[in-house]
């Protein structure tokens, strides 16, 4: 089972039949490993690798530091899972050192993403402090590189 998720990792393909034929096994056994992986809650679902400078989604897109208080009962867990249910979240990651979350969150606007930290997060009881930084621009997605080294369309080529 494991080469099948490293080939749906590597391929990102949800199709049985180009999986099969990549494993060298019967479609009906790839099916069923892909079922087995839905039912466990390993396999949550199928997302699709796009170059954010050529899909043109014009979505904005940041990392925030935070910081919070752990409860008594559950630690950061609690905490972690309300952050993680706001649909502006991308991904939320418990983080060892100077914060304790890593949140990834996207809007349409720098200003809307401004807001949903300052109006949202900032103000849940148990959050100390926040950091945001905005993606400027992404080189390599999930093992993926978008451009080829040194590639910038918007400066000319140096010449000697």
């Amino acid at each position: 089972m494991n080469d099948l998720i490293s080939t749906i990792q590597e391929t990102a393909d949800p199709n049985p039949e180009v999986l099969a034929k990549i494993l060298g096994r019967s479609i009906e056994e790839v099916e069923s490993e892909i079922q087995s992986l839905r039912t466990n809650g390993s396999l949550l679902g199928w997302v699709p690798l796009l170059n954010p400078t050529k899909a043109e989604n014009n979505e904005v897109r940041s990392v925030i530091e935070v910081k919070i208080s752990p409860e008594r009962e559950g630690g950061f867990d609690r905490l972690a899972h309300r952050i993680s249910k706001f649909e502006e979240v991308e991904a939320c990651h418990l983080m060892s050192g100077a914060y304790d979350l890593l949140v990834i969150v996207k809007g349409k606007t720098l200003h809307s993403v401004a807001s949903f930290v300052s109006e949202r997060l900032a103000t849940i009881d148990g959050v100390l402090s926040t950091a945001t930084h905005f993606l400027l621009r992404s080189y390599k997605e999930h093992g993926h590189l978008l451009s080829d080294e040194g590639e910038n369309p918007e400066k000319p080529a140096v010449s000697a």
